[in-house]
């Protein structure tokens, strides 16, 4: 197992000092979510192979495991957060969030990163089940079928409010897009937050398709990433189970609301995660 951070917890810092700054206090992980401010997937062509070559030096001198996260808020429409998406109304909205995950398997594939993870999204009409899930397994296949020629694993994320929120939602969307390149990213707090307990059944189930793991601590009911420790995480479980099935990926420390104290975040959540 590979103890990281996502780069959304450092959004105030440039990308480089954040690498420097994980990599000293011994992350040997990051998931990095390219954003306006963070590895811009829409700079010009000539200057994101640049980067993404300064960064994958950087990434290797550091000796960092590095997975690809989706979630910019903004970085499609800057009016609504995380719009359009796979399940938008319009062919062209939904096309917009394929470009751009598409994109990030590129991203991936330059930086020699494993995993893509992605989610849903929220519905802006009033389409049933059965139309939404319908869009979405259509792109989840299109984008299954581009990571497979990359070589990159596609790891979705059950995220509470989105189409997409539980467990079992989630078995239903992987039953049938039914792609080898289709996995799981499991968020712990996500859990807590849903209801969906013990966690570390859900990882024993899974562990076949468990490619991602983000950390973090919540309160039932309330989706809010919390401080390690604030929250009714059972983390003695969580990394019971992953040892038990043999997690090898990256465990990421997911604090975006956090970016205002990042260094000090990032201290205490590897102090809090140490001990497991």
């Amino acid at each position: 197992m590979i103890l990281g951070y996502n780069t959304n917890g450092f959004a105030h810092h440039r990308l480089g000092d954040a690498i420097a700054i994980l990599s000293e206090l011994g992350y040997r992980g990051l998931a990095l979510t390219p954003d306006v401010n963070h590895l811009n997937p829409y700079q010009k062509d000539h200057r994101l192979k640049q980067r993404l070559s300064k960064l994958g030096d950087l990434l290797a001198a550091k000796r960092l495991d590095c997975v690809i996260e989706t979630g910019a808020r903004f970085i499609l429409d800057p009016f609504q957060k995380h719009q359009p998406t796979l399940i938008s109304p319009t062919a062209d909205g939904r096309y917009e969030r394929l470009a751009f995950l598409q994109r990030c398997l590129t991203i991936s594939k330059k930086l020699g990163s494993r995993v893509v993870s992605f989610w849903s999204g929220t519905p802006t009409d009033d389409a049933p089940h059965r139309a939404l899930m319908s869009r979405l397994v259509d792109g989840c296949r299109r984008l299954a079928d581009a990571a497979e020629k990359k070589n990159v694993r596609l790891a979705f994320e059950p995220e509470p409010g989105m189409f997409i929120d539980t467990m079992d939602k989630f078995a239903e969307l992987h039953a049938k897009v039914n792609h080898p390149r289709f996995g799981l990213t499991l968020d712990v707090g996500h859990l807590v937050c849903t209801g969906e307990l013990p966690i570390g059944d859900h990882i024993r189930k899974w562990q076949k398709w468990l490619w991602n793991v983000h950390l973090d601590d919540m309160k039932p009911g309330v989706h809010d990433h919390l401080m390690f420790g604030e929250g009714t995480v059972d983390f003695a479980d969580v990394f019971a189970a992953l040892r038990e099935v043999g997690y090898r990926g990256v465990a990421s420390v997911e604090l975006s609301r956090h970016s205002f104290d990042a260094v000090n975040m990032a201290r205490k959540s590897k102090e809090f995660l140490d001990r497991f």
